[in-house]
C-alpha cells in the first residue's frame, strides 16, 4: 500500500470522518446494562463473535463485491446489505452511516455515490479511489472493533488502556477475516450471533440509552 492509499484509508476510517459512527454500539449498549459484558476479557469475547461470527465477517465480504461492482450489481448487493441488517436499529446504523460516508466523499472527490449501506459505500468508494482491497478490508475491519471498543470504554466504563488492548487482540482477527473476505462468493455470507442480534433488539425499548443502536 502507498503511503497516499494509506493516508486516506486512515482518514476514512478514522473517528474524525464525518459518519457518525460514535453513536452506535451494535446492541453493546444493552449488552453492558444486562451485565453480559462487564471487563477487557468479557468485551474481546464479544467482539470475536460479532468479528467471525456476526456482522464484520458478513460487512467484509459485502464490502469486497462492492468494490468490484458495476452499478446494477452495486444496488443489488446495497439492497442485500439491508436484509442482512437484524433489527430496525442495526438498520438505521448501517443506513445513515453509509448514507453520511457517500455524501462525504461524493462532496470531496465529486463521485455519484447512491446512499447505501456504509460497507457496500465504503467498497464502491474505494474502487473509484484506486485504493488496494485487501487494506481496505483489514483497516475496516480494525475501525469496527476500534469503535465497539470505545463505546465500551464509556459505557462498561473500561479504562482506555484496556479498550486499546482488547483491540489489540484482535488484529489477528481482522486480518485473517480480511484475506477470508476478499475471495469469499456472496452465498458464504451467514451469521450465528444471535446473543448480539437479540441484544441490538432488546436496545430498542431500553429505557436509558447514550447510544442509537
Amino acid at each position: 500500500m502507498t503511503t497516499d492509499a494509506a493516508m486516506l484509508l486512515h482518514q476514512w476510517l478514522s473517528p474524525a470522518f464525518p459518519v457518525g459512527a460514535f453513536a452506535y454500539s451494535h446492541g453493546l449498549e444493552y449488552a453492558v446494562h444486562a451485565g453480559e459484558v462487564s471487563d477487557r476479557a468479557t468485551l474481546e469475547g464479544w467482539l470475536e463473535t460479532a468479528l467471525r461470527l456476526g456482522a464484520g465477517r458478513s460487512d467484509a465480504i459485502l464490502l469486497a463485491h462492492g468494490y468490484r461492482a458495476d452499478p446494477a450489481e452495486l444496488a443489488e448487493i446495497a439492497e442485500l446489505a439491508a436484509a442482512l441488517a437484524p433489527s430496525a436499529e442495526r438498520l438505521l446504523e448501517t443506513e445513515q452511516q453509509g448514507r453520511a460516508f457517500a455524501e462525504t466523499v461524493n462532496a470531496l472527490y465529486g463521485y455519484d455515490l447512491p446512499p447505501m449501506p456504509y460497507p457496500v459505500a465504503l467498497g464502491a468508494a474505494a474502487a473509484r479511489q484506486g485504493l488496494p482491497l485487501a487494506d481496505t478490508l483489514r483497516l475496516y475491519l480494525q475501525a469496527f472493533a476500534a469503535n465497539l471498543a470505545s463505546a465500551a470504554v464509556r459505557l462498561v466504563p473500561l479504562g482506555q488502556t484496556d479498550g486499546q488492548r482488547a483491540v489489540m487482540a484482535l488484529l489477528p482477527t481482522c486480518a485473517a477475516l480480511a484475506a477470508e473476505a476478499e475471495t469469499a462468493p456472496l452465498d458464504e455470507i451467514g451469521s450465528c450471533a444471535l446473543s448480539i442480534d437479540i441484544a441490538a433488539m432488546r436496545h430498542e425499548t431500553q429505557a436509558t440509552r447514550l447510544f442509537r443502536s
